[in-house]
């Protein structure tokens, strides 16, 4: 208890300090949380180096009788608290340790350093490029500033053009990724690791690297020909729109794949929007959630200083036997310097007081949507409210947290475990029954039709099994930069080996795609999660919730054996109480390509 009261003391500061270095319009708050992230994360690095600290839990753990005594949660927290001093180095000499912690404060500035460069635009004289693509870029003086792929772009010299400049190799940024991954596996080593792949799978679902290179080999395996399939209708449809230039390249994929769903499935998302608008879908999820769960969603003021921006909306989540479960603050707006990701933050884990009272669990919900207009309310396309969906699963993950211990609360479990909620949530709002409860058009009140629906959900196949290679690639390559080193070749080299082997499309010379890759600063060894959650959320929706998405009875099952553990309980327990069978690699990949095939019209049975 002592420990866990001691990581809630922390947590309080570094979470909340997390999110207001991202999500507050202030810079001068924006700089000094940063400050606070720096110097709480250094005092954590310590504090797993404490001897006397580990010493007294070292103790408990070794006293047979006293772990014997205790409840299956406390025992997991303990062996967590044990496992943070370990992988930090606690079992090493003075030096060592030392050694380890500032490792720790390299590779914390390292991933600071790599992930601003990630965004930073490239530039390039004018002259270079022909004139009449130039207005698509950001002039500056002589120079054009190129700032991402511009990969929804008709034009297929400006894709070209985007792709070769924006990912031309920078040499810092470059020196920095090798650093990064060097220092990993130095820490790595130094703690007792094969490599930093092995330190960082300890605890997950997948257990270790084998298995995640079984995992990601074997979907590979079971792709390459639908993926094959795909690029040739991509080439097909270049053929048509450009015969001169026909080869399809890495540029390519997202722009003739977004065509191709428009041409057979007639997808215009203005034609959807006028039915989501942001008060039918929150209609939506507080009707899913009381049917589900019992749980229903309220509106409450906001207290003078409680927000960082006047449009955020608190909702307090009440069950309907156990009263308020916790706050959920939304902030769903753009707004100037505010950055366009869809992201769930915890503010303040739940967890038991000493007192007895259970400390409520508070998060953030940040999305990017238009703001209403005179004429209109605020309107979200298919892919906002399914994204609105994807981010209510991680709250509920929260307000549903039970545990005894903050430091297991909610979505602080296993990377690969902790998208599984929010990926389900997904399959809800693909669902017509759930779809056809909120989906009303702002003007006329008619519901959405089916057949749209149903358009929607086919088009969503399109191309997906070359989209789901494009993520194993980035898996594999993320595997293999985090394994074993020194790296056999330059992670350029590597790039273009596992890019030719786990994808299809050629490696185009000069570019250095994996300097562009940020996600290898928060999932480093661990991008293959998506994946692996994902395959867990379709086995769940197939066996509970496919039949009747509103039985509560699977409801209520599904928050007992997983929500309500957070990461008090291991991931794959969690999944094997809840589809009552150990699933295996292959289940996981005949899941994943299982949904490629699925006819939604099953899915679609009338309500």
């Amino acid at each position: 208890m002592i420990f866990d009261q001691l990581s809630d003391a922390l947590c309080r500061v570094a979470d909340l300090a997390d999110f207001v270095k991202i999500a507050h319009p202030d810079f001068a708050f924006r700089e000094a949380a940063e400050e606070a992230c720096r110097n709480i994360g250094t005092m954590v690095e310590k504090l797993n180096t404490d001897v006397e600290l580990c010493q007294s839990l070292r103790q408990l753990l070794a006293d047979e009788v006293v772990m014997g005594s205790l409840d299956p949660e406390t025992r997991r927290v303990a062996e967590l608290f044990m496992f943070d001093f370990e992988i930090s180095g606690i079992h090493l000499d003075e030096e060592k340790r030392k050694k380890a912690v500032n490792l720790n404060i390299k590779i914390l500035d390292l991933c600071n350093e790599f992930l601003t460069g990630t965004h930073l635009p490239n530039k390039i004289d004018k002259h270079v490029l022909p004139e009449h693509i130039r207005y698509n870029f950001t002039a500056e003086g002589n120079y054009l500033q190129v700032a991402g792929l511009h990969a929804d772009c008709p034009d297929d010299l400006v894709r070209e053009a985007a792709y070769k400049i924006f990912l031309y190799p920078n040499a810092e940024q470059l020196s920095c990724l090798e650093e990064l991954l060097a220092s990993r596996n130095s820490l790595a080593q130094l703690v007792g690791y094969n490599t930093f792949a092995h330190r960082a799978l300890q605890g997950t679902m997948a257990k270790n690297p084998e298995t995640v290179t079984q995992f990601l080999e074997k979907l590979s395996d079971q792709l390459s020909q639908r993926t094959q399939k795909d690029f040739e209708m991509m080439t097909k449809m270049k053929v048509k729109l450009n015969p001169q230039n026909s080869k399809l390249m890495p540029w390519d994929h997202p722009y003739y794949s977004s065509v191709l769903r428009a041409e057979r499935y007639d997808i215009d998302p203005g034609l959807y929007c006028p039915f989501f608008s942001l008060g039918a879908c929150m209609e939506g999820l507080n009707s899913l959630f009381s049917q589900l769960l019992g749980i229903s969603l309220y509106a409450e003021q906001t207290q003078r200083g409680e927000v960082w921006s006047e449009d955020i909306r608190k909702l307090a989540v009440v069950h309907e036997n156990e009263g308020l479960l916790g706050y959920i603050y939304c902030d769903f707006f753009q707004r100037p310097n505010k950055p366009h990701q869809d992201c769930h933050f915890t503010v303040r884990g739940g967890r038991l007081r000493e007192n007895g009272e259970y400390q409520l669990p508070v998060v953030v919900l940040m999305l990017s949507l238009p703001h209403s207009t005179r004429s209109a309310p605020t309107l979200l396309s298919p892919g906002m409210m399914e994204n609105l969906f994807h981010e209510m699963g991680h709250a509920m993950h929260s307000m549903l947290g039970r545990t005894r211990y903050q430091h297991v609360t909610g979505t602080r479990c296993p990377t690969d475990f902790a998208e599984v909620p929010s990926i389900l949530m997904e399959y809800f709002a693909n669902d017509y029954r759930v779809v056809n409860q909120f989906a009303r058009h702002y003007k006329t009140g008619q519901p959405l039709p089916k057949s749209m629906v149903s358009r929607l959900c086919e088009s969503k196949k399109v191309c997906a099994a070359a989209d789901m290679q494009l993520q194993v690639f980035y898996a594999v390559l993320d595997q293999i930069y985090h394994g074993k080193h020194p790296l056999k070749r330059s992670t350029t080299e590597i790039l273009k080996e596992t890019q030719e082997k786990f994808y299809g499309l050629p490696y185009v010379p000069n570019t250095a795609w994996q300097l562009r890759f940020s996600h290898l600063v928060g999932y480093g060894a661990k991008y293959y999660s998506y994946l692996m959650s994902r395959a867990v959320a379709s086995m769940v929706w197939k066996q509970c919730f496919a039949q009747d998405p509103f039985d509560r009875a699977m409801g209520e099952r599904y928050r007992r054996e997983m929500l309500a553990h957070g990461g008090g309980k291991e991931p794959i327990l969690m999944v094997q109480g809840m589809l009552q069978k150990s699933p295996s690699v292959e289940d996981f990949v005949d899941a994943l390509v299982s949904d490629l095939d699925q006819d939604f019209e099953t899915f679609i049975m009338d309500s």
